[in-house]
């Protein structure tokens, strides 16, 4: 199968390098989706890489994978005439790719060529906005080149080092490289932990607030920063664009009921996620490990939106988020669902799913109530009496909205609230003692 998007062209602007996806369909392999619905992601995640002109997509399909150059000689030869026949100067290979393969196919067809994870992190690397993001990506793309040391060194019989006569043949260019790599990433590990430590205390200084964080989780491009946006007010870069945010983003929201929470906007997820972006955005996914609170963000109008669901479930679980922390299934984007009734669809799942637009906006306040009544927002208004040297737990107490009134008494003020159960637990343990209110004392 080929697709030709050759029409998708650029902007017109600097020239842009012409490229072909290439999806191996390897016979035997255990996909939870189609070959073709893979090599359309590919074909997203291309698209996603700027300079580039994507020509078409084709799936390959092989019986195995041979060791040497992945594809067959005459598979390898069909394709080469049709990589100068377009005129080709980058192949993404959808999938993955040895040193080896990359080195001999590379020299076989005379152009660049990338794999799954080269592509992904070539986009991470694109990017990455912030200190910690930049970093990320560099210790990760780092970790990638070391065993790929292969194919850039072609003269590896070459050594360096050495008199030959003293103490053996020296140390090969490839070693020294390896090396140097290696000091390299030391480098970066040390100033990641001092980033690190210092959004820990940040973190550490938002759960003495206390807020609850609300993190969205989600497979790349299901609209989670279009929901974060709508739920804001913020401006973060939403687009129909895989991996358009990598950077977490943080905004305080509160809540009809007036409960405070900061809402968290994460790099969505992907099927097969390099290894490599798995260890190395570990600390960028930190988020989600505290949240009280997650909304699993997915797009019910996709095709494959439950085989994307269960990528991302795994991903949780590899990074540790247990089931006890509250979850919530945002089906997002039911505008593209048929006009009949698309909430129909929902209604006889489950009773933990809302149905929203984040375009539109439809569903939204229903996604609110559900979120603070997971968050235990039920409020309770009650009456309580404190002393005159309780100003920092009343200072609290309007700085959150609770307070309706209050009675100014010989004793100190009474304070009329209305209030979640966490933040009278908040109050209370705020408080030196607790007084009763005059009506208890009749």
């Amino acid at each position: 199968m080929t697709i030709d998007v050759s029409e998708l062209d650029g902007d017109g602007g600097t020239r842009r390098q012409k490229a072909l996806v290439l999806h191996p369909d390897i016979r035997g392999n255990d996909a939870s989706r189609s070959a073709e619905a893979l090599l359309a992601e590919g074909l997203a995640l291309a698209m996603a890489l700027p300079g580039i002109d994507v020509v078409r997509g084709q799936i390959v399909r092989l019986p195995k994978a041979l060791p040497g150059r992945l594809f067959g000689s005459g598979k390898v030869e069909e394709l080469k005439a049709q990589i100068e026949a377009d005129e080709i100067e980058l192949v993404l290979v959808d999938g993955r790719v040895t040193p080896v393969q990359q080195r001999n196919l590379e020299k076989d067809w005379g152009v660049k060529l990338l794999d799954r994870t080269g592509l992904i992190l070539e986009i991470f690397a694109d990017r990455a906005r912030t200190r910690e993001g930049v970093l990320q990506v560099e210790l990760a793309a780092l970790s990638y080149q070391r065993t790929r040391l292969v194919r850039a060194w072609t003269h590896l019989e070459r050594q360096r080092g050495g008199l030959g006569f003293v103490g053996g043949p020296g140390e090969t260019q490839i070693e020294a490289d390896r090396r140097a790599i290696d000091v390299q990433m030391v480098r970066l590990r040390r100033q990641l932990d001092k980033v690190v430590r210092t959004r820990e205390l940040h973190r550490a200084a938002r759960r003495r607030v206390p807020y609850p964080v609300v993190a969205l989780v989600g497979y790349t491009n299901a609209g989670k920063s279009t929901l974060f946006n709508h739920l804001t007010g913020a401006d973060v870069m939403a687009k129909d664009m895989l991996f358009a945010t990598l950077d977490p983003t943080m905004r305080a929201v509160t809540l009809p009921g007036g409960l405070s929470v900061i809402l968290s906007d994460t790099v969505g997820f992907i099927s097969e996620l390099p290894t490599q972006l798995v260890a190395a955005f570990r600390a960028t996914l930190e988020e989600v490990l505290e949240a009280d609170l997650i909304l699993h963000v997915r797009d019910i109008s996709h095709p494959d939106t439950e085989a994307q669901a269960a990528d991302v479930e795994s991903i949780l679980s590899d990074l540790g988020v247990g089931k006890d922390v509250p979850r919530i299934d945002v089906w997002n984007k039911i505008d593209l669902l048929p006009a009949e009734d698309p909430l129909q669809t929902v209604a006889a799942r489950t009773d933990n799913v809302i149905a929203v637009s984040a375009l539109t906006g439809q569903g939204l306040d229903d996604l609110v109530a559900a979120m603070g009544q997971a968050l235990g927002d039920e409020r309770r208004v009650e009456t309580v009496a404190i002393s005159h040297s309780e100003g920092k737990a009343r200072a609290w107490a309007y700085a959150e909205g609770i307070v309706q009134s209050e009675e100014g008494t010989d004793d100190g003020p009474v304070l009329t609230v209305s209030w979640s159960a966490k933040q009278k637990r908040r109050f209370e343990s705020m408080l030196t003692a607790v007084v009763a209110p005059p009506d208890d004392e009749s």
